[in-house]
Order: C-alpha cells, then sequence, then structure tokens
C-alpha cells in the first residue's frame, strides 16, 4: 500500500501547487477593470444564445460558481457576480458556458450528469470496502481479489467522471472566450488574460482526472497479479 500512498501524495502535492496558482491568478485578474459585471456576462450571455429558463443568482464564498443542470440555475460568487473585473467576466462566461452545453445537449454534458449520481454510489461503496476489508481479508484471504475488483470498478467510474468533466470544461471555457471576444467585453489586452484565468482553473481538473487515473492503474495491476 506504501506505492499508493506516494502516488496520492505526489498527486496532493500537485493539487495544492495548481490550487495556489488559480488563486494567485484570480487575485490577479480580479483587479483589472472590463465593462460589465459578472451576473450582466452571465445574463447576456443566456439572452444571445436565445436561453430563456435559467436564473443567474449570487452565492456566498470564493470560487464557489457553478451552473446546476437540474435547477437550471447559474450561481455565481459574488464578488463575480457584482464585480467588472476579467476574472468575473471570465467565470461568468464559463458557467453560462455550462448552460449552453446543456441547452443544445452537448452528449459529454449529458452524459456527466448521468454520471453523478454513479459516481457517488461508487464513492460510498468504496469507502464501505477500504473500511472493512482488513477485516474481511484477515478472515477469508480469497476475499482480497473481490475487494479489489470492487475498488477497480469503483476508480473506473472515476475517471470515467474526471475524463468526460475535463472536456466537458475544457468546452464551457472556449464558449466563454469566443463570447466575450467577440462581444467586446475583453479586448486585445484582456483576452490573454481571462485565457489564462480559465486555463488555471482548468489545471485542477487535469490533475484530478491524472491523479484517477494513476490510482487506477495501481489497482488494476493489484488485482491482475491476484489473479495469477
Amino acid at each position: 500500500m506504501g506505492r499508493i500512498y506516494i502516488i496520492m501524495g505526489v498527486f496532493a502535492l500537485l493539487s495544492f501547487i495548481v490550487s495556489s496558482r488559480l488563486k494567485s491568478k484570480a487575485k490577479k485578474y480580479g483587479l483589472v477593470p472590463v465593462s460589465m459585471t459578472g451576473a450582466e456576462v452571465a445574463q447576456r450571455m443566456l439572452l444571445a444564445h436565445g436561453i430563456s429558463d435559467v436564473r443567474v443568482e449570487a452565492v456566498d464564498g470564493s470560487l464557489t460558481d457553478h451552473y446546476d443542470p437540474t435547477s437550471k440555475v447559474i450561481r455565481l460568487s459574488t464578488p463575480v457576480y457584482m464585480q467588472r473585473t476579467v476574472l468575473a467576466a471570465s467565470v461568468a462566461a464559463h458557467e453560462t458556458g455550462h448552460a449552453v452545453q446543456h441547452a443544445v445537449k452537448m452528449g459529454a454534458m449529458g452524459l456527466r450528469t448521468k454520471l453523478v449520481p454513479i459516481q457517488n454510489a461508487s464513492a460510498r461503496v468504496l469507502n464501505v470496502v477500504f473500511v472493512v476489508m482488513g477485516l474481511i481479508v484477515a478472515i477469508r484471504p480469497f476475499a482480497l481479489p473481490i475487494c479489489l475488483g470492487i475498488i477497480v470498478l469503483a476508480y473506473g467510474v472515476f475517471t470515467l467522471f474526471s475524463l468526460v468533466t475535463l472536456r466537458v470544461e475544457i468546452d464551457a471555457s472556449k464558449r466563454a472566450i469566443k463570447w466575450i471576444s467577440e462581444n467586446g467585453i475583453v479586448d486585445e489586452k484582456t483576452r490573454p488574460m481571462a485565457i489564462d484565468a480559465l486555463k488555471a482553473a482548468a489545471y485542477t481538473y487535469l490533475v484530478a482526472t491524472l491523479s484517477s487515473i494513476a490510482t487506477l492503474c495501481y489497482y488494476l495491476v493489484k488485482f491482475m497479479g491476484r489473479r495469477r
């Protein structure tokens, strides 16, 4: 098990570095002014895409911005909702990009929504397996391959979810940059800043995906070894 802790440690460090860079970028680009608030960007982008059944709301917290496809609500953190900055415009357009994906029935977006309950169930099963695996294996050593098989299946779900999420996030960022560029929200000077801000956010999903793949491969190798 020592190797898996090393893998987890490496990706935990990467996640910390990426998170720190994201906060740094957010602080930097949260000071560069643009002509519209995040709320205005979201509302106008929705209108431009003919979407009238999605609300835009402010929520407490920092970097708590998200789109809820079930309730059809774009929730923007209060600074993003109210401020006229490159960061606010970029984040608001990105979250609105998810609403656009939902409206046009993007396949990856639909798949991600369907995978959410499956991933949650897999996480609960995995927690139980990790808690009781030691006791079960001590009593019934032949049960180890079964436990490893369950772990592989769970991490397979996590990895699929991460890959789909990464695809969805990258697409939303592309939609965001395209729209705020074409509509004059950012110019030649501020457009690279918007791209940099969204790229920093995307790295968090990339690290999560790589971590999930690495962990899946580790347990898959363990499982295949036990079957021989």
